[in-house]
């Protein structure tokens, strides 16, 4: 996430946001006129379909990740040559408000929203390890007014959403992280050991999935979004010790980078995902897996964009079968020594040219599906 968030353990820029569509360097393709999807007025479950998955991308909505709008989203297809199914966005604790304007927007596109729900206070930056939404004050149920505000909008949407809370709590960079609150400290007289990080964090992760269901959010799809890579990289902080069960789950998510930054090295896309996809599949059997966040920079001189992108799309339907979403991270900004980090689909014309050509597969569904919600149904 720009400004908000580095993509990696340990590392502190101040990223300056650049939101310039024909930032130079970037690539277009020619105009396609296509038919636009109706908007999502009702709907029911969403549904898990066999061997496809859904396309889906968070697009340079700003600094803060939330100023969503339509023009977005619509020059966002005309990119990728494909409607997307799912469009992710933040919603910010600090802000004790419910997006309800950028829900209408996603909705109104044809979409289904992926909102990264994040228990955070201004300023929204990394490494601050103080914070107004500290995690035994969730669990207590101070900001249970929020919760359930936050709830009974949700459920007067009415409409699915796919919901991130606390994201990527097996880094350092986030004031949520489980590394903030006791880290691998263990919890004496406990066998199988457990630690006070990751427990503290199930236990508000917890009791917000609790206040939102006793409000009756039922259309939340509760996203377990870890990183791909825990850091620090120690036992006590594997991504199955923040498992909060399979009560409070209803998707597994990670997030999955290639290089994001000048000064470091190259990672291929085996080392990026599958280790990872296999270690969080292996907490719990059935739950369906989406990419939450997916992406890689622009950097010629380390390797190739465009390569990285086709062999990812090569392999989504082959190695990843409980892959049924992936939503791609398109952004560019500036980072503190004034290089720059592409993360854009055409940040080059070969780097487009293979993320429209792997989209266009039919594996990658472009509108959600939705089978009929009964009467006491959960998504």
């Amino acid at each position: 996430m720009l400004f908000l968030k580095n993509k990696g353990p340990g590392v502190w820029l101040t990223l300056v946001v650049v939101l310039l569509a024909g930032a130079c360097g970037e690539q277009g393709p020619a105009p396609v006129t296509k038919k636009k999807k109706a908007p999502l007025q009702q709907a029911g479950r969403l549904a898990v379909v066999p061997d496809k998955a859904y396309t889906g991308a968070y697009i340079d909505f700003g600094d803060t990740e939330d100023s969503v709008t339509l023009e977005a989203l619509e020059n966002f297809e005309q990119l990728a040559g494909k409607h997307q199914a799912v469009i992710g966005f933040s919603s910010y604790w600090g802000k004790q408000t419910f997006p309800q304007k950028a829900l209408d927007i996603i909705y109104a596109y044809g979409a289904v929203a992926l909102i990264y729900w994040n228990p955070w206070g201004k300023p929204y930056y990394e490494e601050r390890t103080t914070d107004p939404f500290q995690l035994p004050d969730i669990a207590s149920g101070k900001w249970d007014h929020y919760i359930d505000l936050w709830a009974g909008e949700a459920k007067k949407f009415g409409r699915p959403i796919l919901v991130s809370w606390g994201l990527e709590m097996n880094g350092s960079w986030f004031p949520w992280s489980g590394f903030f609150f006791g880290a691998g400290k263990a919890i004496p007289g406990t066998n199988p050991v457990k630690y006070e990080g990751p427990e503290m964090f199930k236990k508000a992760y917890r009791h917000v999935v609790d206040r939102a269901r006793a409000a009756g959010a039922d259309n939340i799809i509760w996203v377990f979004h870890p990183n791909n890579t825990s850091d620090p990289n120690e036992p006590w902080n594997r991504m199955a010790n923040y498992y909060p069960g399979d009560r409070y789950v209803d998707w597994l998510g990670l997030s999955a980078y290639g290089q994001q930054y000048p000064q470091y090295g190259w990672v291929g896309f085996q080392t990026v995902l599958p280790d990872y996809y296999n270690e969080i599949c292996s907490i719990t059997p059935d739950k369906p897996f989406i990419l939450a966040e997916w992406g890689i920079g622009e950097f010629p001189k380390s390797g190739s964009k465009a390569e990285w992108i086709a062999e990812a799309f090569k392999r989504f339907p082959v190695d990843f079968p409980r892959l049924k979403a992936a939503v791609f991270w398109h952004e560019r900004w500036q980072n503190g020594d004034l290089s720059y980090s592409n993360l854009r689909v055409n940040s080059s014309e070969a780097a487009l040219k293979a993320y429209r050509q792997g989209v266009a597969d039919s594996y990658w569904l472009d509108s959600p599906v939705f089978t009929e919600k009964k009467k006491g149904d959960k998504q």
